[in-house]
């Protein structure tokens, strides 16, 4: 039998290049950049953010009894003090305790791969589906057991138009009656949308889009966007990257403040997020992420020493 003479110099060629696409992909030198520039700005905004290198999860991984695949996208709702998200085989909406316990599961005709999901107000939601790249306004109120949203408010924006890398998140700004909604890769965008109040008038449409760029374009550091969610009281909103396993805080102007790795050894977290694909922050400043096919994790801000005293 022949051998294969390998060549060393290709070898080590071919792993040299296959090491440079990963840095360049992930996206790691900029990765450390912003995570040393946060670490050093730490003081300016500890006090004054959710600061995320100050928490640590209180429940890991915790699998959602009752949901067996494709939980995606999260969201708080205030009024209820629960949370919810969208599943897309089949098409469905779940309501959930803040311990990650299933309450009930909703029907969702009409929408074939629901990605995302924000509370808006009252029983009103925003759900984002890849598919169709719309976005769907519908009620949910304390007895629904089916939803359609044939028929029902929705926007329709064919930016970039990429099958499976379309819209994955949804978030409502009540503050300033705005939608951000995030493009997950090809390219990364976060879209502003206000006008939307609209919807609920017969004078017709006064929409505006634009999009959210970061103070600097390198600052999107992540490989993909799988969810976001705005933090009303200071203003930051939170993106979540899946392939990065990685949240960001970022100030209004689209400065990078802080961080939370999903990492194995980091924020007290036993093993890696596998898959994070809902992210959602409650009154009390509360994380959620989502990991897909059904695990539920919670980070709480722990106490600083001179809160402690």
């Amino acid at each position: 039998m022949a051998r294969v003479k390998i060549c060393k110099p290709c070898l080590w060629t071919a792993l040299a290049g296959i090491g440079f696409l990963c840095i360049w992909y992930f996206k790691v030198l900029a990765l450390g950049y912003y995570w040393l520039s946060t670490s050093i700005n730490a003081a300016q905004w500890e006090g004054s953010s959710l600061w995320l290198p100050g928490y640590q999860v209180a429940v890991e991984g915790a699998p959602i009894e009752g949901l067996s695949r494709n939980a995606s996208g999260l969201t708080f709702n205030s009024e209820t003090g629960t949370l919810f998200t969208v599943i897309n085989r089949p098409p469905q909406i779940a309501e959930l305790t803040t311990d990650g316990r299933l309450l009930r599961i909703i029907e969702l005709e009409g929408a074939k791969d629901p990605e995302g999901i924000t509370y808006v107000q009252g029983d009103t939601y925003v759900i984002s589906d890849e598919d169709s790249h719309s976005m769907y306004w519908v009620q949910i109120g304390p007895q629904t057991s089916r939803v359609s949203v044939t028929g029902k408010s929705s926007l329709g924006i064919r930016i970039d138009s990429v099958h499976n890398s379309s819209f994955e998140g949804v978030s409502w700004d009540s503050v300033q009656d705005r939608l951000f909604v995030v493009k997950e890769k090809l390219p990364l965008r976060v879209l502003v949308i206000r006008g939307l109040d609209v919807f609920n008038a017969s004078t017709g449409f006064n929409i505006d889009i634009s999009e959210w760029k970061s103070s600097s374009a390198a600052s999107l550091f992540m490989s993909d966007l799988s969810s976001l969610t705005l933090h009303e009281p200071t203003g930051h909103l939170l993106l979540l990257s899946d392939e990065s396993a990685l949240v960001v805080e970022y100030a209004p102007d689209g400065q990078p403040i802080s961080m939370l790795p999903l990492w194995r050894g980091f924020n007290g977290l036993q093993r890696k997020v596998p898959q994070p694909e809902g992210l959602a922050v409650g009154p009390d400043n509360a994380i959620y992420v989502l990991s897909e096919p059904n695990l539920f994790y919670r980070f709480e801000r722990t106490p600083t020493p001179s809160a402690s005293r």
